[in-house]
């Protein structure tokens, strides 16, 4: 039977996680340079679109249909065939409540992967790379682990896509930035967030989103809906809390810049672990998830001299790594006895079948994402010259500007103080070189 407080609540989390998209948006648009902020928030705005007529004809049934030898679905529900006004086999809402749940999830994981290389991916190949990566990649992912896939089978534990979304979207976002190469400038120039307020604004849309993300994954108003509420907000909080006190500490001044980083790396940290761990359990995550990823950004990006512009790779992949291997760790069948016990309550499968799952998604979204790299940048080109970058991709994409321009705070000719900046400190560097 349908119930009407189960499925009001799984369409108003459904609301909940679209809002977090164009949140994204603010939170990476307000990170980048001034001249690229309507690109980095049109790659969000349209993904929305794209991905969610994409799930609706082919992209439901590969994650959600028929399972075919535990590897993906059949094309039994495609173009939602079929699936009309029921219920959802083994819940108490309509499966169109299901399938629009799920669309936003699908929606926002290539999303995240866009802050990995901001600033330089031309938009035709962004647009065919990031659909032909939900299709190839996402949709086999959701499959193996919420649809009756092989990881599925072997027990592992991913409550709202710790695994699926945010290892998946961080290491594929790491392998590409690593294809494209560093920004022109990188290193030498100042590459500083040009509207702080706005990624505060968007990260805000996050955290609130965040509990339809978690709490509606319970797909139904119940216990373990509030109990994923409560985790995620402790984990959010304990999160930004130890982001700011480890970079206070090291760096001698609190931002709002960590604490806001801190705050999405907790809300990360216990996306997988949302419907299985107590609220304790939750708020080591989010101290330990904090620290790490801050580690992630500050420490290990510096010392590789990788270009994760909106680091996705350090708060996502990290993150995302972390909470599945908590959720291995404080899984408990008190909070939800459809899961299992972690190691802190004497089992071992789990933990171990967390351990593999972590594997598979980092292989998968290395190789799978450097196949479609290859594969895009052979037919078409897909990263922005220099001249492109050092304009902005607004104009040269888009043909627009986030802010109107005035001759005092720049030269027609040459755009803005910021770009100018640029261009002076990439000439020096040049003549530099050669001497």
């Amino acid at each position: 039977m349908i119930d009407t407080g189960d499925t009001a609540w799984v369409l108003i989390s459904a609301a909940l996680v679209f809002i977090m998209t164009p949140g994204l948006a603010f939170f990476y648009g307000g990170m980048v340079r001034s001249k690229n902020v309507l690109t980095t928030i049109m790659q969000s705005f349209f993904i929305v679109a794209m991905i969610s007529v994409e799930w609706i004809v082919i992209g439901y049934t590969m994650a959600f249909g028929g399972d075919m030898n535990g590897f993906i679905g059949n094309m039994d529900k495609f173009g939602l065939a079929g699936i009309g006004m029921q219920v959802l086999e083994g819940a108490t809402i309509p499966e169109l409540a299901f399938v629009a749940f799920q669309c936003m999830f699908a929606v926002i994981t290539p999303a995240l992967i866009t802050g990995a290389f901001a600033e330089r991916m031309k938009f035709a190949a962004f647009a065919v790379f990031i659909l032909l990566w939900a299709i190839l990649i996402y949709n086999p992912m959701a499959h193996w682990v919420w649809g009756g896939g092989f990881l599925a089978e072997l027990g592992a534990l991913d409550f709202a896509g710790g695994l699926v979304i945010h290892i998946l979207s961080g290491v594929s976002g790491l392998t590409i930035c690593l294809l494209l190469g560093k920004r022109h400038g990188y290193h030498y120039t100042a590459m500083l967030p040009h509207n702080l307020p706005m990624t505060v604004m968007g990260a805000t849309l996050l955290w609130f989103g965040w509990f339809g993300f978690n709490a509606g994954s319970a797909l139904g108003a119940n216990a373990l809906a509030a109990n994923a509420f409560v985790v995620t907000q402790a984990a959010a909080a304990a999160a930004a809390v130890s982001w700011v006190l480890v970079e206070w500490k090291i760096n001698g001044k609190p931002t709002i810049l960590g604490a806001v980083s801190g705050c999405v790396a907790g809300l990360v940290a216990i996306t997988p672990a949302a419907g299985y761990v107590a609220p304790l359990p939750a708020v080591i995550i989010g101290l330990v998830g904090g620290a790490v990823c801050y580690f992630a950004v500050a420490v290990l990006k510096e010392k590789l001299g990788y270009d994760d512009s909106l680091d996705a790779f350090g708060v996502h992949g990290i993150g995302g790594t972390w909470g599945a291997i908590a959720t291995g760790i404080w899984a408990t069948t008190e909070i939800n006895p459809a899961g299992a016990n972690g190691l802190f309550y004497g089992e071992t499968h789990l933990f171990t079948a967390q351990l593999i799952s972590i594997v598979v998604a980092y292989v998968l979204a290395v190789a799978g994402s450097f196949i479609i790299y290859r594969l895009v940048s052979s037919f078409m080109e897909v990263r922005a010259d220099e001249t492109e970058e050092l304009t902005g991709l607004d104009i040269v994409e888009h043909g627009e500007r986030g802010y109107a321009r005035s001759v005092l705070t720049g030269s027609p000719l040459l755009g803005s103080f910021e770009d100018s900046s640029e261009m002076l400190a990439n000439t020096v560097h040049a003549l530099a070189g050669k001497g």
